[in-house]
């Protein structure tokens, strides 16, 4: 693993860093970091998994081989993360780990918690950027796309190429 350079402005305010995960550990990888301290984020979908004898409601992780951590970019806080079982490293050029902004993991927070029905899509670099007016996703800012004369808003955390994607109908949204 190559050690990334450290700058002061990395270390200023903590923010929100993606790691990517061995399939199927991250939640494994959660409860260790926050056993370390390290503030985390694990956005989760629940699906309906059938056996042949029984139904069952399972939480699986949003993004598939990732998790999120609140810190400073310290080399010792680096390290913690890095060290953990099931991480792979943190998601960037070398990885040094990029910034998430805020306002994406608040956005995925509040449509996650609203209980709105979304759906993973491909990562979308193209589009108008929209925000909802409101109803209970006011706010919530996204690009515009169409499927089969449906609107739908897709939420993209960038710096993981991953987006989610939300029917937008009935609501009001306005460019930005």
């Amino acid at each position: 693993m190559i050690e990334p350079q450290w700058s002061a402005a990395s270390a200023a305010d903590p923010q929100w860093y993606a790691v990517h995960t061995r399939s199927q550990h991250e939640k494994a990888v959660i409860n260790q970091l926050e056993r370390r301290g390290i503030q985390t984020f694990l956005p989760l979908i629940s699906e309906v998994h059938r056996w042949s004898d029984r139904r069952k409601i399972v939480q699986l992780s949003l993004f598939s081989c990732y998790a999120f951590v609140h810190m400073r970019l310290l080399p010792e806080l680096w390290y913690k993360v890095t060290q953990t079982s099931g991480v792979l490293g943190f998601v960037g050029a070398r990885g040094e780990g990029i910034p998430i902004p805020e306002s994406q993991i608040e956005t995925l927070r509040t449509l996650l918690s609203s209980d709105v029905p979304c759906t993973l899509c491909p990562f979308l670099q193209i589009g108008q950027r929209v925000r909802i007016r409101g109803g209970a996703l006011n706010g919530i800012e996204g690009l515009l796309t169409a499927r089969n004369g449906d609107r739908t808003l897709v939420i993209s955390v960038e710096p993981i190429q991953r987006s989610i994607a939300v029917r937008i109908d009935q609501y009001q949204v306005e460019g930005i």
